[in-house]
């Protein structure tokens, strides 16, 4: 019987065009590939695009129409699919549109779902702006927001505002739990902190990537943010890193972060604070070291929703540095 001509996508390893290629045995296609790739055909081999299995006689006549093959020449070497990410990484830093460019072309011959949304997702993070500041420079990362935002630095202040805020009224509202003897002192601190916190506006610079001495703390210049880790963890066991000013869908996702306090706020920091307004005795409460471990990057961990850890953390405060010396 005569073998019939079956179709396969043929591409080398140096460059990812394919091309549509009919044989009926691994000669056939390994002559045709050697002629339309400009490649010797002395020893050339095919291999499996997804994993760099070699193409055997054998194996080739069990593969399904349309399976993808790498040629390759003489020294020349495919390690799967892994090649091409390999490609990308090299390129991601200082050929970005060259990286981009190189994924659509892949996308636009790609038929696995799982594939062709990581192509996707690339394109997606890579074609935006991340370097754009003012609403004018990228319309659709502000799409939602109020219009008195007029740059994404603006926005991100605000919403570190806000945290500090909320961290306030929590540390405020705790005053049910002070003695009335003690109220009039425990308000006075809070007070302080108040004050300190508006001189600083609110920590909002954490978050602001122009602000480079503080920002750098948590973030990158360019306004990568890496997760942090859990408490008990120096660093993320999975790298979570995201930037917010890439994009609306980045930005909103990021809103998902959570700043975790090390020494826990409601269970160790702000039952301590009020422990030492009660039994202070005529000692002056270092009100500043509690300031530090509620609203500072000093006991604040920037870490992905996936790595909060809200079980105890069982950390207390340093009962050297409850009092002023």
């Amino acid at each position: 019987a005569v073998e019939e001509l079956r179709p396969f996508r043929l591409r080398s390893c140096r460059n990812p065009q394919k091309f549509g290629v009919a044989a009926r045995n691994l000669r056939e296609i390994l002559q045709k590939g050697c002629r339309l790739l400009t490649v010797p055909l002395i020893g050339s081999r095919l291999c499996l695009y997804e994993d760099g299995t070699e193409v055997t006689e054998r194996l080739f006549q069990a593969l399904p129409p349309h399976t993808e093959l790498v040629l390759l020449g003489p020294g020349e070497k495919w390690m799967g699919c892994v090649s091409d990410i390999e490609k990308f990484l090299v390129a991601f830093s200082s050929q970005r549109d060259a990286v981009v460019a190189a994924a659509r072309h892949l996308l636009s011959d790609e038929r696995a779902p799982k594939r062709q949304k990581l192509l996707a997702d690339l394109i997606h993070n890579l074609s935006e702006n991340i370097l754009a500041e003012d609403r004018g420079e990228d319309e659709k990362w502000f799409e939602g927001l109020e219009s008195r935002f007029k740059n994404k630095s603006s926005y991100m202040r605000y919403s570190c505002e806000s945290r500090m805020r909320s961290y306030m009224k929590e540390v405020s509202g705790f005053i049910s739990n002070v003695p009335p003897t003690a109220r009039d002192a425990y308000k006075e601190i809070i007070e302080l902190m108040r004050d300190k916190l508006k001189s600083v506006k609110y920590n909002g610079c954490y978050f602001d990537r122009r602000e480079e001495e503080e920002a750098a703390r948590l973030c990158t210049k360019e306004g990568w943010f890496s997760c942090q880790g859990s408490f008990d963890r120096e660093d993320c066991p999975s790298k979570h890193s995201i930037n917010p000013y890439s994009n609306r869908e980045s930005r909103i996702l990021f809103s998902t972060w959570n700043l975790d306090h090390i020494i826990e706020k409601k269970r160790a920091v702000v039952p301590e604070l009020v422990e030492a307004v009660k039994t202070r005795d005529g000692r002056q409460v270092n009100w500043e070291y509690f300031y530090r471990l509620l609203f500072t990057v000093d006991n604040l961990k920037l870490v992905h929703i996936a790595c909060h850890k809200k079980t105890n953390h069982n950390l207390s405060c340093d009962k050297r540095k409850i009092y002023k010396k």
